[in-house]
């Protein structure tokens, strides 16, 4: 008797749509086959942004947005593989998504969709607009029934190109539509730079045309476009247009250009400073073994950086949150404390005021030989930290072992685009999070322009700055990073209705081109 040949495992294919553009957008079921996915074949078209979702060792194919992908789809589920296919807004109102399903199906591959919101419904909303009952939708081509168009009841939400809205606007004129009838043309839907303009069918092509946009946009007719004042939200958030600099470490930047982008800004991310390990791994070891061995009543952090060091430090030795067990911790603010709870220790103190080593020794009792089994506190920090925690510890009777968790370095120069624009004035504001980022972004991309606005997380931080002859402008009232964004949202929002600096020359710039 022969054995039995071993089957390949089945394969898959999710055709999933990336939606209107913003990563945002994307579904939950989609996120998660794109973090299982071995491989993920991407419509040319489909922002890289989109891709954060996929794991690193999945192979990633851009393709040509002229071809369909059938062949290659049904090759790899044969291989026994997971496999997403990336597609721009809905898998099946792309032009590609029906025939890869068709070509699937008939190979009796397995098959999964994952709905993509579709252009014509996200960008009316980001652009304020409440489309309401009936409406018609359609994409124009050489098969568009005017007549029809023309006559439809409610709002119409046509998707098309710039340089169409002109012809589109007259052909619905021409067809029985008012020629003062409201439209909005939307360009960048959804993205970083959505801009709408609002206007009247008989004035369409020349507000387009004046307005400089171009590419696709989504086209609304109708009454909902008196509305757009009253509902419009995204494009009237107060850092909407502002590009800012964030000069952070790698491992960092990702949270506060998070929270930048909710307030509408468009961050750019400057490394300026490289985290790396003590160059020797000694002292860090020995207060490991000391934590181990109850050699410590307090361990003192002062960041985040000295929290993954700690951990990652542990962990090399195989241990867990567990060896803080009977030891106090402090975390220097919310944002640190944060970061040791996600480790599984709930810290015992935090500041109850100022959120700074000087609020930390506020609250921190001095040493009593009575109450307190020991006098030892760890202290893992940088190696370019201030003494004020240590200095101020020793002052209140505690010995304290200052141990170098991780160093900070000097990161590499950015690009020369990036130096120049900061020079020059190209960002609106620059974030400055720590002493540190201030000394290294002047050291390695110089000083920002006049026009630029500066936004300090602490006075420490203000006071460096301004020892570089930097003009501060705003100060975070609490050193963290969503209080610091606020800070520079409330400083915009005072200067509601005027272009920030940068912004207003790259719209010269574009008439200039025009």
């Amino acid at each position: 008797m022969s054995p039995t040949r071993a089957k390949k495992p089945a394969g898959q294919v999710a055709l999933v749509g990336a939606g209107a553009g913003d990563p945002g957008l994307l579904a939950l079921r989609a996120a998660e086959l794109l973090g299982r996915a071995e491989l993920v074949l991407v419509d040319e078209r489909v922002d890289e942004a989109l891709l954060v979702h996929v794991a690193q060792d999945a192979e990633v194919v851009r393709t040509p947005s002229a071809e369909a992908q059938g062949p290659a789809l049904v090759a790899a589920a044969k291989d026994g593989r997971l496999v997403v296919r990336l597609l721009p807004g809905d898998p099946y109102s792309c032009d590609h998504g029906p025939k890869e399903a068709e070509a699937l199906l008939k190979a009796k591959q397995r098959l999964e969709v994952v709905p993509g919101v579709p252009a014509t419904v996200a960008v009316p909303g980001y652009a304020g607009l409440v489309l309401g009952s009936p409406r018609t939708v359609a994409r124009l081509d050489e098969t568009v029934d005017w007549r029809a168009l023309a006559g439809a009841p409610g709002a119409l939400v046509l998707e098309t190109v710039a340089s169409e809205v002109g012809k589109a606007a007259s052909a619905l004129v021409e067809h029985g539509r008012k020629a003062e009838t409201p439209a909005s043309v939307t360009a960048g839907g959804t993205g970083a730079e959505q801009r709408t303009v609002l206007t009247t069918l008989d004035s369409a092509d020349a507000d387009v045309s004046a307005a400089g946009l171009s590419g696709d946009v989504v086209v609304v007719v109708g009454d909902p476009v008196k509305k757009i004042a009253k509902f419009g939200w995204y494009e009237s958030r107060p850092l909407y247009g502002w590009r800012v600099l964030v000069p952070r470490t790698r491992d960092q930047a990702g949270v506060l250009s998070q929270a930048l982008r909710g307030y509408g800004a468009i961050p750019v991310e400057v490394p300026t400073i490289a985290v790396e390990p003590p160059r020797t791994p000694a002292p860090m070891e020995r207060a490991v073994k000391g934590l181990v061995t109850g050699r410590y009543l307090w361990v003192a952090f002062t960041s985040t950086n000295a929290v993954k060091a700690v951990r990652e430090k542990l962990e090399e030795f195989g241990l867990d949150a567990r060896a803080f067990a009977g030891v106090k911790v402090a975390a220097v603010g919310e944002t640190t404390a944060q970061a040791l709870v996600e480790f599984g220790i709930k810290p015992d103190l935090v500041p109850s005021g100022q959120q700074s080593s000087e609020g930390l020794l506020a609250d921190w009792a001095p040493y009593d030989e009575v109450f307190d089994p020991m006098d030892r506190v760890l202290l893992p920090r940088a190696d370019i930290a201030t003494d004020t925690l240590l200095a101020g510890l020793k002052e209140l009777g505690w010995q304290v072992d200052d141990v170098t968790a991780y160093r900070t370095v000097r990161a590499a120069p950015p690009p020369a685009e990036t130096r120049e624009a900061l020079k020059g004035g190209g960002f609106d504001a620059v974030l400055f999070t720590s002493s540190s980022t201030v000394r290294n972004l002047v050291g390695i991309a110089g000083k920002p322009h006049d026009t630029t606005v500066l936004a300090c997380i602490g006075p420490q931080t203000a006071a460096t700055a301004e020892e570089l002859g930097l003009r501060v402008d705003v100060l975070s009232p609490r050193p963290d990073v969503a209080t610091l964004v606020a800070a520079l949202a409330e400083h915009a929002a005072g200067r509601e209705g005027e272009l920030p600096s940068a912004a207003r020359r790259r719209k010269l710039a574009k008439a200039a081109r025009r």
